[in-house]
């Protein structure tokens, strides 16, 4: 039970530090005064931060373990916190980005360990369940962090918005922004300091490690001893992760965004992440009540796929508030997926767990490339088009893995 709630802790850590991402967008587009294309650097240097360092996360784990790796990732995003808060207080913009890299870079190291761990720390055909359990403390902190985020930093955006326009000279309008970047110092530093005493506390916790070559066998999927290279279930899983983290950002931190194109107030939008998350929490009650003992995994990814389509349509013929609630529904869709592809792409591959583990972690960058292309193509296109464009091919390869993809290249043993 303790392994269970120190890793529960730290999903809770994931969830709060990723879904400001959707707020943030929001905050840096005003105290910088960007484009969409600009203020999407957000998700993309915080997203591929995990595309160059998964693997190098995934040898620093042979050598630290993972409970040591994990308390290092903290330490990393303590680091990337204080950097983002004080390069934005000074409204250095390419600084403040590399704060982000910097948190990503401590979040994939966390990822790539704690993803495998809580597949591996049970039998292998309930880590959904298991993951769904870390997906709620994700999420709850996920719907927590916009609304806290609003609270503190993004209060009255509207009014503030007005006045910024308004502002008598470049003097006055520079002294109101600046005065709004500052604050989130404060917010950023208290972070720091409890990843901080986070990572200490995972150090001297009581947390087991666990080995992945004895607890994922090569023998359970009918594989014999080879490279990395002959696990094409692994591979497949490769893209559905990354086609999965891109629908799930566009969902979640795409949607103040799309939102904005049918002209919503900003403060309508900046809650909009938290809807979405509040309906991905949905899903996972649905997947720990269902998984394993009503459906299995791979099944309910399929389901989960068909759902992502139909809602997919759904935002495209309908306007408004109703469009934004259908993106917001992706959430339900989207719950299950990552629990269900994770152990199903990294079953059996023994001593190349940790391997494997890391070339998913990669394909988080999914979720910088596929909102970046939505930001970049609505520009010349209707915008709502471009959204269902990008959406439903995604949620098609997902079915694809779900009824097939997941079993290329293994053997009943």
């Amino acid at each position: 039970m303790l392994p269970m709630l120190i890793i529960g802790v730290l999903f809770f850590i994931f969830g709060f530090v990723t879904w400001l991402n959707g707020p943030l967008i929001t905050f840096v587009k005003l105290a910088f005064d960007l484009d969409d294309v600009n203020a999407f650097l957000v998700p993309m240097a915080f997203y591929l931060s995990y595309f160059f360092l998964a693997l190098p996360s995934s040898w620093v784990l042979r050598r630290t373990g993972m409970k040591k790796g994990m308390a290092l990732g903290l330490f990393v995003m303590a680091l990337g916190a204080v950097l983002f808060g004080q390069f934005v207080t000074m409204r250095v913009y390419p600084g403040a980005l590399t704060g982000l890299f910097v948190i990503g870079a401590g979040l994939s190291l966390l990822q790539t360990a704690s993803n495998p761990y809580i597949s591996i720390l049970g039998p292998i055909d309930s880590a959904a369940q298991r993951i769904a359990f870390m997906g709620i403390c994700n999420k709850v902190a996920g719907a927590l962090a916009p609304v806290v985020f609003g609270w503190l930093v993004l209060n009255g955006i509207d009014t503030f918005d007005q006045q910024v326009k308004a502002a008598p000279s470049a003097e006055a309008r520079d002294a109101l922004l600046n005065t709004f970047a500052a604050k989130v110092h404060m917010p950023y530093m208290v972070m720091a300091g409890l990843l901080v005493l986070l990572a200490v506390w995972v150090v001297r916790s009581a947390l087991p490690e666990v080995k992945p070559s004895g607890a994922n066998a090569e023998a359970e999927i009918g594989h014999g001893d080879g490279s990395i290279f002959s696990f094409p279930h692994l591979w497949l899983g490769v893209v559905c992760l990354f086609v999965y983290v891109g629908v799930e950002v566009m969902a979640g931190d795409a949607i103040g965004t799309y939102g904005r194109g049918f002209d919503l107030p900003l403060d309508a939008t900046k809650h909009f992440t938290s809807y979405t998350l509040i309906a991905m929490l949905a899903g996972y009650v649905a997947g720990l009540v269902l998984i394993p003992k009503v459906i299995s995994q791979q099944a309910y990814l399929a389901v989960s796929a068909v759902l992502g389509v139909l809602f997919t349509l759904g935002a495209y013929v309908t306007h408004g508030y109703a469009s934004v609630a259908f993106v917001a529904a992706l959430g339900f869709a989207n719950a299950m997926m990552w629990p269900a592809i994770f152990p199903l792409a990294i079953k059996g591959l023994g001593r190349h767990t940790e391997a494997g583990s890391a070339l998913l972690i990669m394909g988080i960058a999914g979720g910088a490339l596929i909102p970046q292309a939505f930001v970049h193509l609505k520009q010349y296109f209707d915008f709502q088009l471009v959204f269902m464009a990008l959406m439903i091919p995604c949620y098609l390869y997902i079915l694809f893995y779900g009824l097939r993809g997941h079993r290329v290249g293994q053997h009943a043993h």
